[in-house]
């Protein structure tokens, strides 16, 4: 049986901080003590035996529980920034009923533009509120606990629309990337019709033709010249799907 308190508790929504880990532990502590954070989640690096910052989560974790705020791990590797894209736009999905405050000071110069375009992925951005945590010291030596110490003030900044594909072409980049990265244009219209991402209104003696020009005009032309994520190769006489570098990069974190 639900309490009053309880009901109440489901109805607000939580303050979720995203931090991803470097060699800071203020710059993570104090803006969730001071922003009154329910839950922060770090991210941290996916090869553990090679994460050098795990020292410094370890406190983070430690300090956070003291001050009754909960903590999450999420990993990406710290080198790539398509996998921290990916990474923070899960977690955003995740917590999307709650308000959602991103970290960009703490990591990485890659942490930063990674947590920054996971923000700008989203159409509705009123609950993704991503923040510069500036320090307050900065030590003039190395081998100190943390690179810098206290936080003197807190930024808000602005996010802009990144534009994504629409469904049904991330779905194609999925069919093609399962395929290795080709896929036989032929066998991509029949995958295509198969999860309904096209739509065929022809007579049987047409089917197989208005099926390609469905394709060509709903999936191949934008995925091709608006986006350039994929590129057509003729083989003989077939012609092939394949996956550019950039749609590589962009399935990434986009599928």
């Amino acid at each position: 049986m639900h309490t009053i308190g309880t009901i109440m508790k489901d109805m607000v929504n939580l303050r979720i901080h995203i931090a991803p880990v470097g060699f800071e532990i203020d710059r993570i502590i104090i803006p969730a003590v001071r922003m009154k954070a329910d839950k922060v989640w770090l991210i941290a690096h996916d090869t553990i035996a090679e994460d050098k910052s795990n020292k410094y989560r370890q406190k983070i974790e430690n300090e956070l529980e003291k001050k009754g705020i909960k903590t999450e791990i999420a990993y990406a590797n710290r080198l790539r920034l398509f996998p921290i894209i990916k990474a923070v736009t899960e977690i955003i999905f995740k917590e999307r009923k709650n308000d959602i405050y991103v970290n960009v000071a703490t990591g990485s110069k890659i942490h930063a533009i990674g947590c920054m375009m996971a923000c700008m992925l989203f159409d509705d951005r009123n609950k993704i509120h991503p923040f510069y945590a500036q320090a307050e010291q900065y030590p003039e030596y190395e081998g100190s606990l943390q690179q810098t110490y206290g936080v003197a003030e807190i930024h808000s900044l602005p996010t802009y629309r990144i534009g994504t594909p629409k469904r049904e072409l991330l779905e194609a980049m999925k069919i093609i990337k399962d395929a290795g990265g080709r896929i036989q244009k032929k066998k991509m219209a029949e995958e295509a019709e198969k999860r309904k991402i096209i739509t065929v209104n022809a007579k049987k003696q047409n089917f197989t033709q208005a099926r390609f020009a469905s394709l060509d005009k709903n999936i191949v032309q934008p995925l091709v010249d608006v986006w350039g994520f994929v590129e057509v190769e003729k083989i003989g006489r077939n012609r092939w799907l394949k996956m550019t570098e950039d749609g590589d990069h962009a399935a990434e974190f986009l599928i």
